[in-house]
């Protein structure tokens, strides 16, 4: 989605409260609602003060996970667990192969999501495109990363972007494609968007490429974007309908 306004942060300033380094927690593969839960623990001690700024970094055994915009419609049929969860958005899967990103920063004042979910998708595209997917960029109206259509392929996204703030403190984050499985986007809706489609970087690149090639890529170009150093830049290549609007809360 285009920002409807002018970020409150001129781009080379920090987003951040803090000016420490970020913490980076390589955890593994972890169960969801144990990642959910340390995520709940680690926001609400950074805004008691008690720990800095976090980045944990994950992959997901399979699991559906639906945002509180998730419609009957969306939910899968093939008998996977669903965990309904407190972030925006609606439902998507995380598994093996995904470079599952969290980061728990305390934003600075005053709080700027539409900023915030920008310095993520640009972080993602820098990373996205340093492997070789050139093409990548945003379609405006929808968030997360996509790769334009191209012959019989539609456009199709390889990043998710999934966020709460509370208390100024984000959680959630970010979900990469990267050598995963795809078969099981095809029991969803995934986000809500029927019109495009879903791929990864393997299939993109023609190569397998593995959560440990872009966990630093993608590391270091967060940073960069969080701290102001990579600037957000009109990387759009197209507009579509927001699958999110004008849809009730569903719980």
């Amino acid at each position: 989605m285009t920002a409807p306004r002018a970020p409150f942060f001129p781009a080379h300033r920090s987003i951040r409260a803090a000016s420490d380094p970020l913490h980076v927690r390589h955890l593994g593969v972890v169960d969801y609602q144990e990642a959910w839960d340390l995520q709940a623990d680690l926001a609400a001690r950074r805004y008691r003060g008690e720990v800095g700024d976090t980045v944990l970094v994950v992959e997901h055994p399979n699991v559906y996970t639906a945002g509180k915009r998730t419609q009957p419609e969306d939910r899968p049929h093939n008998g996977l667990p669903v965990i309904d969860v407190d972030r925006g958005g609606r439902i998507t899967w995380h598994g093996r192969g995904q470079l599952v990103v969290y980061p728990i920063v305390q934003l600075a004042d005053p709080v700027d999501v539409v900023d915030y979910v920008r310095r993520l998708e640009e972080a993602i595209i820098q990373a996205v495109r340093e492997a070789g997917v050139t093409g990548a960029g945003r379609i405006d109206g929808r968030s997360g990363v996509w790769v334009p259509a191209s012959g019989v392929q539609p456009d199709r996204k390889v990043a998710a972007i999934g966020i709460r703030i509370t208390h100024g403190v984000t959680m959630h984050g970010i979900s990469l494609n990267c050598s995963n499985t795809l078969d099981y986007y095809q029991h969803i809706i995934p986000c809500g968007i029927t019109d495009a489609g879903v791929t990864t970087m393997t299939r993109e690149l023609g190569r397998e490429v593995t959560v440990e090639e872009m966990t630093d890529p993608l590391l270091h170009s967060l940073t960069e974007a969080l701290e102001g150093r990579l600037t957000v830049a009109d990387h759009s290549f197209g507009s579509a309908p927001d699958p999110t609007k004008g849809l009730p809360r569903q719980r």
